[in-house]
């Protein structure tokens, strides 16, 4: 059975009130084309105020700690996340495991402490251009997700396959590539939605949600640009 199509941005470490317009703007254009599924990742202090202004868009967390409360000053906990209006959390970014050293086995007490707080998960396995030039793409993202997911399965979880080395920059794989990559998440893990993420814009998007085998895009800097993000909205939807 064909699973709904799922589009997520990822704001990172940008926004503040003055952007509420933007969201506002996606969540209307979301609206517009309801056979796709729309949800924004956004920093903490704007999930209430994001969704207060659009009720019937899907907000999300951009991570979580693995205890719901305790001395973890600074953190943010994924009953926290719920209580701000957050229905998902996007966990194991590639960011995540680089600059805070976050291994597998802290990403699955991650994925459920989520799942128990009642948050859908996105979660992120992706190779670096070290393992894709080796050619050890296919075992990496295996192991990430074994890893990661600890049995964790179903519709509440979604898996973004994002190669490191396509992150921010302009390079992408071929949607061969991305269909290849999709094929061994379905055959590592049964009932989820993939996505694909790294340098996704309307430009190239069109080729990868046709051809690369996914249900979708995780979206990073061209989710700040709702005309961006609102094109490739559309040429989901007209694909589906």
């Amino acid at each position: 059975m064909a699973l709904r199509p799922l589009l997520v941005g990822n704001w990172k470490m940008h926004g503040d009130g003055r952007n509420l317009p933007i969201i506002a703007a996606i969540g209307e254009a979301a609206q517009r084309h309801p056979g796709v599924d729309v949800a924004l990742c956004l920093p903490a202090t704007l999930i209430d105020r994001a969704r207060d202004a659009c009720p019937g868009l899907t907000i999300g967390g951009q991570d979580c700690h693995a205890e719901p409360s305790g001395a973890h000053t600074g953190d943010i906990s994924a009953l926290m996340l719920r209580e701000a209006g957050a229905s998902l959390v996007l966990l194991g970014h590639s960011e995540r495991r680089r600059d805070h050293h976050e291994g597998d086995a802290l990403i699955a007490a991650k994925v459920r402490a989520a799942r128990a707080a009642g948050l859908d998960v996105v979660l992120c396995v992706g190779e670096t251009a070290e393992d894709h030039a080796a050619g050890r793409s296919a075992d990496v993202v295996r192991e990430q997700l074994t890893r990661s997911l600890a049995g964790a399965n179903g519709p509440g979880i979604a898996i973004a396959y994002e190669p490191v080395w396509a992150i921010g920059g302009d390079r992408t794989p071929e949607p061969t590539e991305v269909e290849m990559m999709a094929g061994l998440i379905r055959d590592t893990v049964s009932g989820v939605r993939i996505l694909y993420g790294g340098s996704v814009t309307p430009d190239n998007g069109a080729a990868l949600f046709e051809q690369g085998g996914i249900d979708g895009f995780l979206v990073g800097r061209q989710s700040l640009d709702a005309g961006a993000f609102k094109a490739i909205l559309t040429l989901m939807s007209r694909q589906h």
